[in-house]
């Protein structure tokens, strides 16, 4: 009587209470442990460092400024030609000229052109550049560096291609590109990118070769798994670093290269950061007109440096080993 009196006191059947628990032999063995996600594990690395957070929203700042602040202002490059009043002013000439127009806050040109305008859109066209570039040659030196080193008819033709090509001073051909095509905005595209992809993917093909024979990969080629499927689903996926790492180092590389032709002469056209450089180069030593030249230098070596410091760091957060 107590008993029921207890149960009925708990409101609960015997059965509610009390269940019979089979037991599983696979069940026993599996080992609870929490969800693994890989990017969230990476974005958690990246900005357990303060720094990162920081010079991360630095390069928005600097995207931002590059392609939401032209589309906001018009920027004449030769409006103030025929006044020369308004040519090669300091900040302080120019604010009082223009009556404290922030547009002007470093100074005007030689053609009287806004200096600031006129850096923020060379930096819109040389980040697009980069960015462009950069989505080629690493799209196609992934692809043809995986095949390149798993597939060992594929390696005894492109080791040729490479020991040919690879050898050609990369600034020299892209001159004698420029020099035998009309110089534009996507002659210098093909220029960087026509013979670019192939040190990425000579890299990657050094990173293939070294995972390639695994247990696994054999494994899958004895199941008859294609050589492609084995590259893109087996291999590439544990070098996710290595591609990221390689990213951070090439789009700063285009701006270089971008500003390092123009300097000498070798550039395109439009008003990238390399031609305000090469046009501004007098204005280095003339007094007065020094900001000029060191505006467009400033920024380029800003942009090259959080592009390079990000994808360096985003590399390093890549790497599984430091998940734990």
């Amino acid at each position: 009587m107590d008993h029921d009196f207890d149960l009925k006191s708990l409101g609960m059947t015997e059965e509610q209470l009390f269940s019979f628990h089979e037991h599983s032999d696979l069940e026993s063995e599996k080992i609870t442990a929490p969800r693994y996600s890989y990017w969230q594990s990476v974005f958690r690395v990246f900005f357990r460092k303060k720094l990162n957070i920081f010079i991360l929203a630095v390069l928005a700042l600097l995207i931002a400024f590059a392609y939401i602040y032209p589309a906001l202002t018009e920027f004449d490059r030769y409006g103030g030609l025929l006044n020369p009043d308004i040519k090669h002013l300091s900040p302080s000439a120019a604010l009082k000229y223009f009556n404290g127009d922030p547009r002007y806050i470093l100074g005007t040109g030689a053609s009287g052109q806004s200096t600031f305008d006129a850096m923020w859109n060379g930096a819109r066209i040389s980040i697009s550049l980069a960015f462009i570039c950069g989505a080629i040659n690493m799209t196609i030196g992934v692809l043809v560096g995986a095949v390149w080193g798993f597939s060992k008819r594929v390696d005894a033709f492109m080791m040729e291609v490479y020991n040919i090509l690879g050898n050609i001073p990369y600034v020299l051909l892209i001159s004698v590109l420029l020099m035998l095509f009309t110089p534009s905005f996507w002659t210098m595209v093909f220029a960087l990118t026509v013979t670019g992809w192939l040190a990425i993917a000579y890299t990657i093909r050094i990173q293939v070769v070294i995972i390639r024979d695994r247990e696994y990969n054999l494994a899958s080629k004895c199941l008859g798994t294609s050589t492609v499927k084995i590259a893109m689903k087996n291999i590439l996926p544990f070098m996710t670093s290595v591609i990221v790492t390689l990213l951070a180092t090439e789009i700063p590389s285009y701006i270089s290269y971008e500003v390092f032709l123009a300097y000498i002469g070798r550039g395109i056209p439009e008003m990238t950061l390399g031609r305000l450089i090469f046009e501004a180069e007098g204005a280095m030593v003339t007094p007065g007109w020094q900001f000029e030249f060191w505006s467009p230098v400033a920024i380029a070596v800003v942009i090259t440096v959080v592009l390079y410091v990000v994808g360096l760091n985003l590399g390093d957060a890549s790497d599984p080993r430091t998940h734990m």
